[in-house]
């Protein structure tokens, strides 16, 4: 079996394959404060609690937007499962390339999103990612990532709109009775829920008409489930896109990998 680790700057999102199955999947809280151990000892909870044991992970990689932990997790695999992962790097096989002015500075998750959407999905493509930022990235029906936009994440955005103002109060990102409010919670939801999910539709028009009226909308991140109850311009919801392009490099790299 394979682990797969997606340190992202909210989630730590971890999954351990069987072949092409994900058998296990769990999101952990990103936390620069934490010590290797803490998380060493979570994981090995998290392993016992779904019956797995470390000896049948045979090895693992991992994909970093967050450079101080990405040597905390390296320390925790070699420490509590016994293996050195592969980290996403330019180093790594892809398959993918990259149409953008710095190939360096496109995020580790966003390569290994192009990646699975091409393997699983096909193109042309446009992916969405509801994470800490909302990613949109374009992908040619070859595969080629040709770049994208970055908007603030919705849960940002719903955090900015309470910090910066003094009356409007933390909310949960839910479906509010209307989109006109009647209270100041329905009102705040009713913005970011719906405007989030205008502001989805608007784009994929707008890169469909540069990537052609078959471009296929694939949705993952945290909260595509939830504007996907909204809209219906999604083809394809993946929650796990970026483990499941993880699990595909993984075996690129490692030839003997089943």
């Amino acid at each position: 079996m394979i682990l797969c680790i997606d340190i992202g700057n909210t989630n730590i999102t971890i999954g351990v394959y069987k072949g092409n199955k994900l058998e296990s999947h769990w999101r952990l809280a990103t936390d620069l404060e934490r010590m290797p151990d803490e998380y060493g000892i979570q994981l090995l909870g998290l392993f016992a609690f779904s019956n797995l044991f470390t000896e049948e992970i045979e090895g693992g990689i991992m994909a970093s937007v967050v450079p101080p932990l990405t040597e905390k997790w390296i320390q925790i695999c070699n420490t509590y499962i016994g293996f050195k992962p592969l980290v996403i790097s330019p180093q790594i096989m892809t398959g993918v390339l990259i149409h953008y002015d710095e190939p360096n500075a496109v995020g580790a998750d966003r390569i290994v999103d192009a990646v699975a959407t091409h393997h699983l999905h096909g193109g042309p493509a446009c992916i969405v990612d509801f994470g800490t930022a909302t990613t949109f990235d374009a992908i040619t029906e070859k595969g080629e990532y040709l770049g994208g936009a970055i908007a603030p994440g919705i849960q940002i955005a719903a955090e900015a709109l309470s910090y910066r103002t003094a009356k409007l109060p933390r909310i949960d990102i839910a479906r509010p009775p209307s989109v006109i409010g009647r209270n100041t919670t329905h009102s705040m939801q009713s913005g970011i829920l719906y405007g989030y999910t205008s502001m989805v539709e608007g784009m994929v028009k707008r890169f469909r008409s540069e990537l052609g009226p078959n471009m296929k909308v694939i949705a993952t991140g945290g909260l595509a489930e939830v504007i996907a109850q909204e809209t219906d311009v999604f083809d394809v919801i993946a929650p796990w896109l970026t483990l499941d392009g993880l699990n595909i490099i993984y075996k690129m790299n490692t030839p003997h990998s089943v």
